[in-house]
């Protein structure tokens, strides 16, 4: 997942409400050889993920282009509203709604990164280790 994503993302419940969501990488790689898009910078609208702020906020020009060189590979994301968490797995994050998630892929995840990931996660919505 790009960093540029979290520009775009919001909870299925929330929407505006809960966004930005907040984002734990575990594991993240670089990009060489990516082609920048044919467009101005920042590429981003209103929030830039690779700096965790909204554009508004920075003092300086955002960094589109170390931003394109990092791909996110494993993470979560978190709802600020709800409390929800959406697993980022193999660069895609898994943005569905609980009736769609399957619980015992998510069980197997959290405990796969317990120990890396915040208590907010591991006592998260839908499902937790700390239920």
């Amino acid at each position: 997942m790009l960093y540029m994503t979290l520009d775009v993302l919001a909870c299925p419940y929330c929407k505006d409400e809960g966004f930005p969501l907040k984002l734990y990488v575990i594991e993240e790689k670089e990009v060489k050889d990516r082609k920048k898009p044919n467009m101005e910078k920042p590429y981003c609208e209103l929030y830039c993920g690779y700096k965790r702020k909204f554009l508004k906020e920075l003092k300086e020009e955002p960094p589109c282009d170390e931003c394109l060189t990092k791909e996110i590979v494993t993470g979560v994301l978190v709802c600020p509203k709800c409390g929800r968490w959406y697993p980022i797995i193999d660069e895609i994050p898994h943005m569905l709604p609980d009736e769609l998630r399957n619980k015992d892929e998510d069980l197997k995840f959290l405990k796969k990164y317990k120990d890396v990931l915040p208590e907010e996660v591991l006592k998260g919505k839908p499902w937790g280790l700390m239920d």
